[in-house]
């Protein structure tokens, strides 16, 4: 098998949902500030009370009752402002005519929202002596409610050994704002539930499709090279083919494993990666420039055409160490990498009817793949094929081609909603009976 096709899956980027109708009803992403759980919520409409909203005494002054403008009031009839407070009219004027003094950065409201996330407990499963902790992460314009059915069969099928945390912090049009934002939320949100559960020792991770770029963000954010002797002490628990190479830890804690559903790891760029567009390369180089008119930053970063301060793209930036994280470190430091894949070909495991090949990415395996890499011409693409490379990877090849749902395999491979995508069961079926617990 071609190089470029290991880490390269046809048809697996979740902009293929850009067709559907919840996108094109979104109408391009909304603002970051908007979106980070500081929005007001208006007060119940209750009728109209004896005021107006603005003070006719000569002794108060003129002023603005915000709850007027809300258009809510209290139960007694008065209208009020969310705050119960009443607001001079200059003063609210003011707050449109001039900027804040000082404006929260996208990076500080990112960090808020995975804070809050990392704080709420209706996502998260498990027994409470369970010391390894399982994120999952969505993909575009999903929500932890995608992961729902997986988060379920890992909590039953491994008792009292994982405990599950539906990530929260990147959902429907946050997943807009970019792969480098999203893993700055999913990054603080880790670290709120790790600080919440003392006991955790061992993190993993399940992501699906732009989730998984998201978490290679995050556990970069996340990774620490430091070594001490209970990492060593830990470490000698494990035979040598699960050890991993450092003794790094992610959030603190001993990362295991890292497995990546449909994740478009090279982007979306190169030919067949979004099905709408039938592979037309037209379609494409036109998607490649308008992309980011539909889903944001996150188009941009998808079709490599993110420009910042004259960088790389950011997805070229994510196959090494940089200075916006240690990216490569961190992938080398879980003890096993899998990237779940869908293609069109035909299933031969009667176990697992739509797993239809697993390599399990050996050494030799991987140097035949760095010697094919070094003769093709050194694109992007090839790029990132080798920086991807020097850690070792497991590759399973799924198939949905006899599926009655086969043009919603995208979503079949995680079962993002049951039983409409029940046809993937046994996909997390083997996710969890090749998980090291």
């Amino acid at each position: 098998m071609p190089a470029s096709s290991s880490l390269h899956p046809s048809a697996t980027c979740s902009l293929s949902a850009a067709a559907s109708s919840p996108l094109r009803r979104g109408g391009g992403r909304r603002r970051v500030s908007a979106a980070m759980g500081q929005s007001q919520s208006a007060p119940t409409p209750s009728g109209r009370g004896r005021n107006s909203g603005v003070s006719r005494s000569p002794s108060l002054g003129l002023r603005l009752d915000l709850g007027l403008l809300l258009g809510g009031r209290n139960r007694k009839g008065r209208s009020s402002s969310s705050g119960g407070e009443r607001l001079d009219l200059a003063e609210w004027v003011r707050c449109f005519v001039a900027p804040r003094l000082t404006q929260p950065t996208a990076e500080a409201e990112a960090e808020a929202e995975g804070r809050d996330a990392g704080n709420r407990e209706e996502e998260e499963a498990g027994s409470e002596e369970a010391d390894h902790l399982v994120v999952m992460v969505n993909g575009l314009y999903g929500s932890s409610a995608d992961w729902k059915f997986a988060a379920e069969q890992f909590v039953k099928r491994l008792p009292g050994k994982v405990f599950v945390h539906r990530s929260q912090c990147n959902h429907s049009k946050l997943t807009y704002d970019g792969v480098d934002l999203m893993g700055e939320r999913l990054a603080e949100e880790v670290r709120q539930v790790v600080q919440r559960r003392r006991n955790l020792r061992k993190i993993s991770f399940v992501a699906h499709s732009l989730g998984g770029l998201v978490t290679r963000y995050a556990i970069g954010k996340l990774y620490d090279p430091s070594i001490n002797d209970e990492t060593s002490l830990d470490s000698e628990r494990f035979s040598n083919e699960e050890r991993p190479a450092d003794g790094g830890k992610i959030a603190g804690l001993e990362p295991v494993n890292l497995i990546a559903v449909a994740t478009p790891h090279l982007g979306s760029r190169w030919n067949k990666q979004l099905p709408f567009l039938f592979g037309v390369p037209l379609f494409e180089r036109t998607a490649a420039g308008t992309a980011h008119f539909i889903v944001g930053r996150t188009g941009k970063h998808l079709f490599l055409t993110d420009v910042d301060d004259g960088k790389p793209p950011l997805l070229l930036r994510m196959v090494e160490d940089c200075d916006d994280g240690k990216f490569i470190s961190a992938l080398h430091s879980f003890k096993r990498r899998v990237a779940y894949a869908n293609l069109r070909l035909s299933p031969t495991d009667e176990k697992y009817p739509h797993v239809i090949h697993v390599d399990k990415g050996n050494s030799e395996h991987q140097q035949q793949e760095e010697s094919v890499e070094a003769s093709l011409k050194d694109s992007l693409e090839e790029m990132m094929i080798r920086g991807l490379a020097q850690v070792n990877w497991e590759r399973v090849d799924v198939c949905f081609h006899k599926s009655w749902l086969r043009y919603n395999a995208h979503h079949n491979i995680q079962v993002r909603t049951h039983p409409v995508n029940s046809d993937g069961e046994d996909v997390i079926y083997h996710m969890i009976d090749n998980f090291l617990a």
